[in-house]
């Protein structure tokens, strides 16, 4: 059976099959930035454009851009893309999923010899995990002109810093902070879910409305090791179990508000033994909600509960914010236009938030931006079980295929 025959959600399920060999860990899918697969990945997406007569270059920040032109040369652009990192040990739909899809929209303009009345950009991130370097979305932070240079002498684990990495990928590093992205008229990113929403609800599309904020914490609770058989039960300072305390408080605390999510996802406790009462315990804190608002009331609230079990269970609290970022509310003429195609594909339009961070929400800042999310079994992602349907596979591209011909700048 010819390519040509094929529809074009069973072409991007095939593609995707094949992307997953560019990996750095045979036998896993690992593509870290500017590693060897991405190099072959990024090759493999160039020579996709220019078997359709689309001329692809790689970029500074080393995302892989290319534009079909629309009736007019110059006409504003609409951007779809997404990125073609992963973190270790990966899934194959995370981020390439809408990379390739990106190809596919603009390979299916080129074989039909249709032209808009705007341009088609797409783009392939090279660096939206933030895996190998500390710095997180790397490529839209490029496009959206907020890369900051000190990013550049960032390390690796093995010492490599982004700006020597960048240089071997062929890439100028002097030239990232100035790659600003022009006449973009909006941008649109087709992604997995990554959470079990669609699914529960039978329906194989939604339309993203917000990417949530989050708050991190690192907590500290001390306490006092003793013996587990010497101390009696009403004199121990148990930091572990003032802890199970704090984490379920946490938990409860989530759930009173519809969309907020607060998780504790990493403890260690001191000393560790099975005879000694714990004398201090250590938790991680990350709250999301798709409200800034409602986040950080949510954190002053669970900041004040936290303190208040510490002085009832008579242990030191040390409560330090690691991390903060506002959410992104995505454009709403963007999301209109994309439950409109939903809608002309018989698809019922689903407005959700995104509990996920997204290269959407750094574009945000360029342009009108928003997504569109297919889904993923179980809600499974960042793991080899991540898994779509070839069907909703073709609808989400159906979707996304919708949205752009029906696009006005």
């Amino acid at each position: 059976m010819s390519e040509d025959t094929i529809s074009p959600g069973r072409r991007l399920m095939a593609r995707l099959d094949e992307f997953a060999a560019f990996t750095d860990e045979p036998g896993n899918l690992t593509r870290l930035y500017l590693s060897p697969a991405h190099r072959r990945a990024a090759e493999y997406y160039i020579a996709g454009c220019e078997r359709i007569g689309v001329a692809a270059n790689l970029d500074a920040s080393g995302n892989v851009r290319a534009r079909y032109e629309g009736k007019r040369a110059g006409a504003p652009a609409l951007m779809i893309g997404s990125h073609i990192d992963t973190v270790r040990d990966a899934g194959k739909y995370d981020g390439n999923l809408g990379a390739l899809a990106a190809l596919g929209v603009v390979e299916e303009l080129a074989r039909h010899g249709e032209r808009l009345d705007v341009a088609v950009e797409i783009v392939a991130f090279g660096d939206e995990e933030g895996v190998r370097f500390p710095t997180t979305m790397t490529g839209s932070r490029a496009l959206a002109g907020l890369f900051a240079p000190a990013a550049l002498e960032q390390k690796d684990a093995d010492g490599v810093t982004m700006r020597e990495a960048l240089k071997t990928f062929g890439c100028d590093p002097d030239a990232v902070a100035t790659l600003r992205a022009r006449n973009v008229a909006a941008f649109v990113e087709l992604h997995i879910e990554q959470g079990p929403v669609l699914e529960a609800e039978s329906l194989a599309l939604g339309v993203v409305t917000a990417i949530n904020g989050a708050t991190r914490f690192s907590a500290s609770v001390r306490g006092l090791a003793g013996h587990s058989g010497a101390v009696p039960m009403h004199l121990r300072q148990d930091a572990l179990t003032a802890s199970a305390e704090m984490i379920l408080m946490i938990e409860a605390r989530a759930r009173i508000e519809d969309d907020l999510v607060a998780t504790v996802g990493r403890i260690a406790i001191e000393p560790g033994a099975v005879n000694v009462i714990p004398g201090e315990a250590r938790f991680s804190i990350d709250i999301r909600a798709p409200s800034d608002a409602r986040r950080e009331r949510a954190a002053a609230d669970i900041a004040k509960r936290l303190n208040l079990i510490a002085r009832e269970r008579n242990v030191a609290l040390t409560l330090t914010q690691t991390h903060e970022a506002g959410a992104y509310v995505c454009d709403p003429q963007v999301v209109a236009g994309l439950s409109s195609a939903l809608t002309r594909i018989g698809q019922p339009p689903r407005l959700l938030p995104s509990g996920a961070g997204h290269d959407t929400m750094i574009m945000g800042a360029l342009c009108p931006a928003g997504m569109l999310f297919v889904r993923c079994k179980g809600g499974v992602s960042h793991n080899p079980l991540e898994s779509i349907t070839p069907e909703d596979c073709e609808l989400g591209f159906a979707a996304l295929m919708e949205f752009v011909r029906a696009f006005k700048a």
